[in-house]
């Protein structure tokens, strides 16, 4: 299991996922904080970054802020 902190831009022009330079990773959203809109895309975003399954990455805590905590499951 692994466990990374992101720090969520709602409502950017393009979807983007990288990381930062203290450790933590900085994710630029297309979707609005809407409705889970803005989770769902960071899932994606996520499984596409690390080559995993949607269904192996959560949102451990964070999901109502923008400082969240990802858990990405053992593959």
């Amino acid at each position: 299991m692994t466990i990374v902190l992101v720090k969520v831009k709602p409502n950017a022009k393009t979807s983007s996922f990288a990381p930062a330079a203290n450790g933590e990773f900085i994710a630029h959203l297309r979707s609005p904080p809407v409705d889970g809109k803005a989770n769902a895309e960071l899932i994606a975003l996520v499984a596409r970054h690390f080559g995993c399954h949607r269904a192996a990455v959560s949102i451990r805590s964070g999901a109502g802020s923008r400082k969240k905590r990802v858990v990405i499951a053992d593959r």
